[in-house]
């Protein structure tokens, strides 16, 4: 069998389909973080860093949450009906904890790109160098280790099978059983284009992101309206965060983010700052990371395997960039007409 009909014959099934929802899940949210962030005329590179930090006070919480709950009794010898409540009080507070931290670090940001008028670009990229270090050394200062939290017994998001759908062939293998943050993410879009779309908030934050001069001429605050962004940006960041180890995996390792952030980033231009552009470009990149991983289990060097993702990541912002370029020569040519 050629090598081509063995990569096909591995992505043409429904454990691979099931996996690209599931690896495109943090990548979503990164990209839902840039989008809000971008809408109001800030571009947030501290997706990374954002995310990165979320994941590490979300195991963090939820390991000392679950292990408060059964007060220094092992799960294995403690009562099941206890376990069962120190797993939710682990879930409740891995998840509000690192939602939280996420929100912490993009309004860390904004204070220094709003209130400071810092340059928003280096304050990210600074940023996220202060979250690959710190991570580690909070988390040697909480579990005396600096690769992986393996001796923090946090918790991990359910997997819900959705009735019905579970006994489908194929369609349940794939969209049913996921983890809650996967249905999660796709709800938060619908939600995103809501607020954007729908609501005076999201108007405002259009407004000031396409001319904060003309915003603040007819009453609107616009560091304010700057601040509420960035804070919706952390939020989706924080889930992001949250959904790579308690849902992805359920531990932290040192630099786990990997690049998702600045791929989050990649997805929102890509799809030109709109929820549903977003969404699919996330789903692509998505598409190629976990095809990545299947032709690990091929005969094909790791380092071009490895690759893939951010091969792809780099010829969608040529696509976009091209397509923007066509997109203002169209404009002058009919402002010339």
């Amino acid at each position: 069998m050629s090598l081509l009909s063995q990569i096909f014959d591995l992505l043409l099934t429904p454990a691979f389909a099931a996996s690209v929802l599931r690896i495109t899940t943090p990548i979503l949210f990164a990209a839902l973080g840039g989008l809000m962030a971008r809408r109001c005329g800030i571009m947030n590179l501290a997706l990374e860093g954002s995310m990165l930090t979320a994941s590490l006070f979300a195991v963090i919480a939820s390991a000392f949450a679950k292990k408060a709950v059964l007060g220094g009794v092992s799960a294995a010898q403690a009562d099941p009906a206890l376990v069962s409540k120190a797993t939710t009080v682990g879930i409740i507070a891995g998840f509000i904890v690192g939602t939280l931290a996420g929100i912490a670090i993009c309004m860390f940001l904004a204070y220094m790109a709003v209130g400071l008028r810092a340059d928003a670009y280096l304050a990210g990229l600074a940023i996220n160098t202060m979250a690959t270090g710190g991570t580690v050394f909070i988390l040697y200062m909480a579990a005396g280790e600096k690769g992986i939290s393996s001796s923090l017994d946090s918790c991990s998001m359910p997997f819900i099978n959705i009735p019905g759908l579970k006994d489908i062939p194929v369609l349940g293998e794939i969209f049913s059983g996921q983890n809650l943050m996967t249905y999660f993410a796709w709800i938060c879009v619908a939600v995103v284009y809501f607020i954007i779309f729908k609501t005076a908030t999201g108007l405002r934050i259009r407004a000031v992101g396409e001319n904060p001069n003309a915003a603040e001429s007819v009453g609107v605050n616009v560091k304010k309206v700057q601040y509420q962004a960035m804070a919706l940006s952390g939020l989706f960041c924080g889930f992001g965060g949250v959904s790579l180890s308690m849902s992805y995996v359920q531990f932290f390792s040192r630099g786990m983010t990997a690049g998702k952030g600045f791929i989050g980033m990649s997805a929102m231009n890509l799809g030109n700052a709109s929820p549903v552009g977003t969404a699919i470009a996330a789903f692509l990149f998505g598409f190629f990371d976990a095809m990545g991983n299947v032709m690990q289990s091929l005969a094909i060097p790791v380092q071009f395997v490895q690759a893939i993702p951010y091969v792809a990541t780099l010829v969608g912002l040529v696509v976009f960039a091209i397509a923007s370029d066509n997109k203002v020569k169209k404009l002058k040519a009919k402002q010339g007409k």
